[in-house]
C-alpha cells in the first residue's frame, strides 16, 4: 500500500486517462477524475470522457456526476470528490487522482472549504437582481469596499463569485478572503505525491490536441451539441462556456461556420493548455515527466511507477 496517495495531471491530451488506468491496473487502486467538465452527464465526446473500453475494468468517481444545466461548484466537488477518496482508502485501494483541472486537484487535497458560509437564497437573489440593475462594475466597487483582495481577483463580469463574495459579507460580517485563508491555513487532507506528464516538445503537445479535436468532430461533436443546446444555451450555464461545446453551439446557431469552429476549439485548448502548465509550474513539488512523443507511453509508466513505489524516477 503507497504511503501517499497519487495525483496524475498535466495538460490536455499528455496522456493523463490511460497512464492513470496503467497505474491503477499494476497497484490495485481506482481513478477519481478530476475534470471539472467531465463531471456532466451527456457531455462525453467534447471532454474526452474516457470510455468503458478505455477505463479497462477499473472503476472511476466523479464523471457524469451532474446534469449540464447545473452550475456545479469547486466547493461541491471537494465535498463528492473527498468522500470517494475516503471511501476508497477504507476498502484498501488506493485512490488516484487524475485530471487537469488543477484548481480542484488542489482543492481536494488540501481540503479547502471556499468560504463554506451559510448560504441565504432570498439575499443571493437580491443581490443578483441589484447586479442586473446596477451593472458588473458598481457591484465590483460595492465589493471593493467590503473585501479588496477579493475583489481585485474578480473582473466586472464575473456576477457569480461578486454575488457570493457579498452574500458571504453580510452573512457573516467577514470576508471571503477570511474564509479562504483560514481554510488555506489547515493542514492539508490527504498527503499526495503529485506526478505532471506532457512533451519535452510543446509542437508536440498542441499537435496532439490539433489531432484529438479532429477526432472528437469525426466522433459527433457537433451533433453532442445539438442535443444539449436546450439546456446549455443560457449566459450563465457553466457546461455551456466548456471549450469545444460553446464554439461548436456558435456554429450551430450560424455565428460562423462548422470549419471555423474547429479551428477556434483548436486555438482554444492550446491556450488552454498552456494555462494548465502556468498553473502547474507554480507547485514545486510536482515530479515532472517529460514524453518524447505519444509513443512512449511505457516509458512514462515505468517512470512514473518508479515515482510512485520507490520515490525515484527510476
Amino acid at each position: 500500500m503507497l504511503r501517499k496517495i497519487p495525483v496524475i495531471t498535466g495538460p490536455t491530451a499528455a496522456g493523463k486517462t490511460k497512464l492513470g488506468v496503467m497505474l491503477a491496473l499494476e497497484l490495485g487502486g481506482e481513478i477519481v477524475s478530476a475534470d471539472s467538465m467531465q463531471i456532466y452527464r451527456g457531455m462525453d465526446t467534447g471532454t474526452a470522457k474516457p470510455s468503458e473500453k478505455d477505463m479497462m475494468g477499473i472503476p472511476h468517481h466523479m464523471i457524469s456526476v451532474a446534469d449540464p444545466a447545473e452550475n456545479y461548484s469547486v466547493a461541491r466537488y471537494v465535498k463528492e470528490a473527498t468522500q470517494k477518496t475516503e471511501d476508497i482508502l477504507s476498502r484498501g485501494k488506493i485512490p488516484f487522482i487524475v485530471g487537469g483541472s488543477g484548481l480542484y486537484i488542489d482543492s481536494l487535497i488540501n481540503g479547502r472549504e471556499f468560504a463554506d458560509a451559510p448560504k441565504n437564497d432570498a439575499l443571493r437573489r437580491s443581490l443578483s437582481d441589484m447586479f442586473d440593475r446596477a451593472g458588473g462594475e458598481a457591484m465590483l466597487n460595492k465589493l471593493r469596499l467590503a473585501d479588496p483582495a477579493a475583489a481585485s481577483k474578480l473582473s466586472a463580469g464575473d456576477k457569480k463569485r461578486i454575488v457570493r463574495a457579498l452574500e458571504v459579507y453580510e452573512i457573516t460580517g467577514r470576508t471571503i478572503t477570511e474564509h479562504d485563508l483560514e481554510s488555506a491555513s489547515r493542514p492539508p487532507r490527504f498527503d499526495a505525491v503529485k506526478i505532471a506528464v506532457s512533451y519535452e516538445d510543446r509542437r508536440t503537445l498542441y499537435s496532439r490536441i490539433d489531432e484529438r479535436v479532429d477526432d472528437m468532430v469525426a466522433k459527433g461533436l457537433f451533433e453532442e451539441v445539438q442535443k444539449l443546446l436546450p439546456v446549455i444555451s443560457g449566459p450563465n450555464t457553466t457546461a455551456g462556456q466548456a471549450i469545444g461545446y460553446k464554439e461548436a453551439a456558435s456554429a450551430l446557431r450560424g455565428e460562423m461556420t462548422r470549419a471555423e469552429a474547429t479551428d477556434l476549439i483548436k486555438k482554444e485548448s492550446r491556450r488552454y493548455a498552456k494555462r494548465q502548465l502556468t498553473w502547474l509550474r507554480r507547485d514545486k513539488n510536482i515530479c515532472w515527466i517529460l514524453r518524447g512523443n505519444e509513443r512512449d507511453l511505457d516509458f512514462t509508466f515505468r517512470t512514473s511507477l518508479g515515482i510512485l513505489t520507490n520515490g525515484t524516477n527510476g
